[in-house]
C-alpha cells in the first residue's frame, strides 16, 4: 500500500496550526511553501512542518486527521512536543 501522512504546519511565530493529510508529503509541503497548499495556510503563511505521522492505510490517515482537527490547541501542542520538543521546522527534502 501507498504511504500516507498526517501533518501539522505552522507559521514562524507558532501561533496558528494547520492539520492536513497527503500521500506525498514533500510535494504537499512544497505547495504550502509556495502559497498554493490551501487558502487557510496561505492566508496565515503556514509553511513550517513541525509534526507528521506515517500511515500505510489512507483511511486510517484520514481518520487521524479528523481526530486531530477536533483536538484543542494545547493537546496538539503537547503531541507535537513529544516528537519535536522545540517545535523546530522539520526538513524533509
Amino acid at each position: 500500500m501507498k504511504t500516507s501522512y498526517v501533518y501539522i504546519i505552522t507559521n514562524k511565530y507558532r501561533t496558528t496550526l494547520y492539520v492536513g493529510v497527503t500521500s506525498n508529503l514533500n510535494e504537499r509541503i512544497s505547495k504550502h511553501i509556495n502559497g498554493i497548499g490551501s487558502k487557510f495556510s496561505s492566508k496565515y503563511t503556514l509553511t513550517d512542518l513541525i509534526y507528521y505521522e506515517e500511515f500505510t492505510n489512507i483511511k486510517l490517515a484520514i481518520a487521524r486527521e479528523k481526530q486531530l482537527k477536533n483536538w484543542r490547541r494545547d493537546w496538539k501542542v503537547n503531541l507535537i512536543k513529544k516528537q519535536n520538543p522545540k517545535m523546530k521546522r522539520i526538513e524533509i527534502f
